[in-house]
């Protein structure tokens, strides 16, 4: 193939079978030419698209750049998010370990509760059997042992109220603790001492000569283990919502007549206070009901009265009132019944003197701190006869 002249006067020929050169190889140089033909008009139309192609290229390049900016904050919350990740997981793993520790303590607690439970029952058999032998001596001596083993209830304190307790109940508790009788027999004498040293020290000197009436007696000092005693809290609850009714009279209505007549008795009485009834729970063969009332504290106002008027069909009916109470044990234990400050003296001689001044004898001698004694807090002596004597746990 061969090109025209040139302005120059020379001559090029290409070969196609030569790989391509670049025009720069060349000697040649890349011209916009002025397309021939192309008009003003024109030109401004392509300088214009040209414009605006260059504002789409900044915009698309401003869009790409906001994309890496939101690239680099993904990046940077799902690091974020994978290190919250690796927390909960960790603490997940913290609580699964906890738990299986709580599991393992509450197994090992329920294991002593067990044989603490297993140990209970023995000593209540063991307090069956007891029980057993009492019954079988004389009826004297198991009244004494049931009169001075009688249980006394001491208030301790109210409960606070709670978030639970919505109903304005009153909470009361009560410390219950038996009292361990001692046999004490004939010419045997107790010494409860203020301080529990000289006791123990008197015990361990064993022997001792008193002067009883001029006449020299050769006691022992003993010491001596009561029986098992028991203690717990009584729990009483009196409701602040519901009150028992009783000596509902027998009419000869419905059922559910005497409910609703029940119900519009104690709404809003006069006498106890009452209100808005919530519910009405009649029994016609023990003609007694329990009246539940809507407001915390209505049945409060029926405390202290006994007696309440009911009026049917013109007759006035009197019913007992009495608060709803609840009562239930809480700390049931055992505990050794051990007085250390107490000695149990045996081998007194019979004096003819009477027993009262026998007793004062003994007391001062023991009281005497020469002979190892010293201040006595009780004292008490048998001559003939056997005697009861009651031990209480210490406050």
């Amino acid at each position: 193939m061969h090109f025209p002249k040139s302005g120059m006067g020379t001559q090029v020929s290409m070969d196609f079978t030569s790989p391509p050169l670049s025009l720069q190889d060349n000697g040649f140089s890349m011209v916009s030419p002025d397309p021939v033909g192309t008009s003003q008009d024109e030109m401004e139309k392509l300088k214009e698209e040209l414009k605006k192609w260059k504002e789409r290229l900044e915009k698309a390049e401003k869009v790409k750049a906001d994309l890496l900016l939101c690239k680099l904050s993904a990046n940077e919350e799902c690091i974020k998010a994978e290190e919250e990740l690796k927390k909960l997981k960790d603490f997940q793993e913290k609580q699964h370990k906890d738990i299986i520790m709580s599991r393992d303590t509450q197994e090992r607690e329920l294991n002593v509760l067990k044989q603490e439970n297993a140990e209970l029952k023995r000593e209540i058999e063991k307090l069956k059997e007891d029980l057993a032998e009492c019954s079988s001596v004389p009826s004297q001596d198991s009244q004494i042992k049931k009169k001075v083993a009688g249980m006394k209830l001491k208030f301790t304190h109210m409960e606070d109220m709670r978030d639970d307790y919505s109903d304005m109940d009153t909470h009361c508790v009560f410390g219950a603790t038996t009292k361990i009788p001692f046999r004490l027999n004939q010419n045997q004498a107790l010494l409860t001492f203020e301080d529990e040293e000289v006791a123990q020290r008197l015990i361990k000197m064993g022997k001792h000569t008193v002067n009883l009436d001029n006449k020299i007696a050769d006691v022992s000092v003993k010491p001596f283990t009561l029986d098992v005693g028991i203690k717990f809290e009584l729990h009483v609850t009196m409701s602040g919502k519901k009150i028992n009714v009783s000596e509902v009279p027998d009419l000869s209505i419905p059922e559910d007549w005497v409910r609703d007549k029940l119900e519009l008795n104690f709404y809003k009485s006069e006498q106890g206070g009452g209100g808005e009834v919530e519910n009405v729970s009649y029994d016609k063969q023990s003609r007694t009901a329990v009246i539940t009332f809507l407001r915390p504290g209505a049945a409060n106002g029926f405390v202290s009265c006994t007696k309440y008027p009911f009026f049917v069909n013109g007759r006035c009916y009197r019913l007992s009132v009495s608060p709803d109470i609840n009562v239930h044990l809480e700390k049931f234990q055992l505990y050794c019944g051990i007085s250390k400050k107490t000695i149990l003296l045996k081998g007194i001689q019979e004096v003819e003197d009477d027993e009262e001044s026998v007793q004062d004898m003994i007391e001062i001698h023991f009281q005497k701190p020469s002979n190892g004694g010293g201040e006595i807090e009780n004292i008490k002596y048998v001559s003939k006869g056997v005697t009861w004597v009651c031990f209480e746990e210490d406050a």
